[in-house]
């Protein structure tokens, strides 16, 4: 296994290379026209969301699975400054491969990930509530909800529902 890379189970965790941006765009661009967990424009542009996703700030990684990218996600200081200390981290998991520990597989390398940069903690800014999958998965990865926004997420089809703060330090 080279050097940068995690396995779990059949999946090897790596640093992106520019080959991956269709395959990454193909995993962002359902899940951001669906408008459903993502605090960003449904309009958004491939362009827009590869710089996004993918700028300086961030660590970014994907997990490969049999030669195909199931998700990608990365980590960043959450503030400067004072602040930068927290890591932050977004996730997001192919459609068709929901519901096979992909999320949790990176939820775990990113952790790692934060404590090898030398974070002491990460905090998730802005869980929408009605992602109950994910709600229910960060818990189970040790972070504690210290924090509820009242109806500051428009959902497509719920109308406004509240965000939640979420926190883990080791």
């Amino acid at each position: 296994m080279a050097a940068g890379q995690a396995r779990g189970d059949a999946s090897v965790i790596r640093a992106i290379s520019p080959a991956d941006h269709d395959a990454i765009w193909a995993i962002l661009e359902p899940v951001i026209r669906a408008g459903e967990t993502l605090a960003i424009p449904r309009d958004m542009t491939r362009q827009a969301a590869l710089s996004l996703w993918l700028s300086s700030d961030r660590t970014v990684r994907v997990l490969e699975e049999d030669g195909a990218v199931l998700g990608i996600f990365y980590v960043r200081a959450n503030q400067m400054g004072g602040g930068a200390h927290v890591a932050n981290a977004g996730y997001v998991v192919a459609q068709h491969a929901t519901g096979r520990g992909v999320a949790r597989r990176m939820c775990a390398a990113s952790l790692d990930l934060a404590r090898a940069l030398g974070f002491r903690a990460m905090q998730f800014n802005f869980v929408v509530s009605s992602n109950v999958r994910a709600v229910a998965l960060w818990q189970d990865m040790g972070f504690a909800v210290v924090g509820r926004l009242p109806e500051v997420f428009d959902h497509p089809a719920l109308g406004y529902v509240d965000a939640l703060v979420m926190f883990r330090a080791w």
